[in-house]
């Protein structure tokens, strides 16, 4: 008996993914739940297990293609049957090559997109989706007079062939095709502007330093300067509702909850896993949440469901060494809060010139919605929290 093992479901607005590594070849006897492939969709990686116990008889889908949802990925002959012959590897692939085109015949558009096409009389919108599905972006556009394709990149200058020869052509990953595409219509959409302070972190690091062991014993979770700072824009954004908002159509929608954005850089690209309710949390939740889906973003092992919905980021630089740098906005979230390297600096205090550890803050937002004065009083309220915590107790 031959059971078929498909692409499984792959998460919200993910439609289709590509066969990055099979573990198992024709031939390989294979375990219930035993990993055959990897998936690598625009967001995570993906595992398919295997459905049942028996033979790899054959791959249909190779490493490379891309796949969609539900699509014929390989077939197991249960128990001890024997593998296919190779020479019908390739049937497969064969008879499916007319189905994209067959597809394309009856597309979906996206229900966003429908719902704004209909709200604004448009019946005509070129879709850029796949099979040319309308998305909401395209409806966006249209709408904004700006439909029309941008125009193609400038061919790559010619390479001398000594120079050629020692360069190497990497394809970028689905991960890396997709921050590069949502980072650059963030700057197309959002009308960004980044507005800068600095914080001294004496207060904090003290406070840190008294309480880290007690912490450590009674929570089970290293306390660290992420807490402080979520908890310290959890804060501001109370007082500064609209950077924790997003623009809808002609409609802004204000977030009556937090739903924190945690960046966290990967071998494979940044990724930004999602605090669901932070604003409900301690810090003691807040830290084991922030360990728990780092060390799954390291892993690859973050789920689609884990990486959505957030409204609003912390982006932690400082990590690596940045002194002073602009974030750029999460679409379709307002405002983004960028971090940075603690330094000694020296500060005039009380008319005398200390040193002090200082980071310097940085908001980018839409200025389509947040105005300046908005922007300004959000970083001031978390520096004024950072350099004394006291007042996230009295909520001052």
């Amino acid at each position: 008996m031959s059971t078929e093992v498909r692409v499984p479901t792959l998460g919200e607005s993910v439609t289709e993914a590509t066969v990055a590594t099979w573990f198992k070849q024709p031939g390989d006897a294979v375990a219930v739940d035993e990993m055959l492939c990897e998936l690598e969709t625009d967001k995570v990686t993906v595992e398919v297990p295997s459905p049942v116990a028996g033979t790899l008889s054959e791959i249909v889908a190779a490493e490379g293609e891309t796949v969609g949802v539900d699509a014929l990925l390989a077939q197991i002959a249960e128990g001890d049957a024997a593998p296919a012959p190779a020479a019908k590897k390739e049937e497969p692939k064969a008879e499916a090559a007319p189905a994209p085109a067959a597809a394309a015949k009856d597309v979906e558009d996206a229900p966003s997109a429908k719902k704004l096409m209909a709200e604004n009389n448009l019946t005509d919108v070129q879709g850029t989706g796949k099979d040319g599905r309308v998305m909401k972006e395209d409806v966006l556009n249209a709408l904004s007079g700006a439909a029309a394709p941008a125009p193609a990149a400038a061919p790559r200058a010619p390479v001398a062939a000594d120079q050629a020869a020692r360069e190497e052509r990497v394809k970028m990953t689905r991960l890396r095709q997709t921050i590069a595409k949502r980072l650059k219509d963030s700057q197309n959409t959002a009308a960004m502007l980044t507005t800068y302070n600095e914080v001294d972190m004496t207060e904090v690091m003290a406070l840190r330093n008294e309480y880290k062991d007690l912490f450590l014993k009674k929570h089970g979770v290293k306390l660290g300067f992420m807490s402080f700072f979520t908890k310290a824009c959890i804060h501001a954004l109370n007082e500064v509702p609209e950077v924790n908002a997003e623009i809808d159509g002609t409609d802004v929608v204000y977030k009556n909850y937090v739903n924190m954005g945690i960046a966290a850089g990967t071998p494979t690209g940044l990724v930004v896993p999602v605090i669901n309710d932070a604003d409900q949390m301690s810090f003691a939740a807040i830290e084991k949440a922030i360990a728990e889906k780092g060390a799954k973003a390291r892993d690859g092992k973050l789920s689609m469901a884990e990486m959505q919905g957030g409204t609003f980021t912390i982006s932690n630089g400082g990590v690596y060494g940045s002194l002073m740098s602009s974030p750029i906005l999460n679409p379709p979230q307002s405002g983004i809060l960028g971090m940075h390297k603690i330094q000694d600096r020296p500060m005039a205090i009380n008319g005398e010139v200390v040193i002090r550890p200082m980071m310097y803050l940085a908001l980018s937002y839409d200025h389509r919605i947040v105005d300046g004065k908005g922007a300004v009083t959000f970083l001031v309220r978390v520096k004024e929290a950072l350099e004394d915590p006291r007042r996230l107790l009295m909520d001052l």
